[in-house]
């Protein structure tokens, strides 16, 4: 939630380096994630900023921007995990598909709280919609 928020109210490059910061919990936690999580994430916040900004411009809905960008964002995040688990980390398939469903979930969840906190700082700051 707080990759999306970050990137919904201050663009692609905040995005990124929220998302770059997960990294740190996976080095305490589970390193044999950290460098995955550093792209993975950055890249993901990188979209959400990237692709919200893009997508107002022709549909002038943040929400509907917010939640496309979001998703597109998130289905990254679920592919790219996938992938690393795979490649890198030499999961079997079936292992890895097995986190499949909680990356969704780790999706959704960041939407529904993402998309109204941004509602709601921008009432507050106003001048945080000048991004778009």
């Amino acid at each position: 939630g707080l990759i999306y928020t970050a990137a919904l109210l201050f663009g692609p490059y905040a995005g990124l380096l929220a998302g770059a910061g997960a990294s740190i919990a996976d080095m305490l936690v589970a390193p044999q994630f950290a460098v995955g999580t550093l792209i993975i994430k950055a890249i993901e916040g990188f979209l959400v900023g990237y692709l919200t900004k893009k997508l107002y411009k022709k549909t002038q809905n943040l929400t509907l921007s917010a939640a496309i960008s979001i998703l597109i964002g998130g289905i990254q995040m679920v592919a790219g995990y996938f992938i690393y688990e795979t490649l890198i980390l030499s999961y079997p398939a079936t292992l890895a598909a097995v986190e499949v469903p909680f990356n969704i979930v780790q999706m959704i969840v960041g939407l529904v709280i993402a998309v109204p906190v941004m509602h709601a700082v921008q009432r507050v700051f106003p001048q945080l919609k000048s991004y778009l």
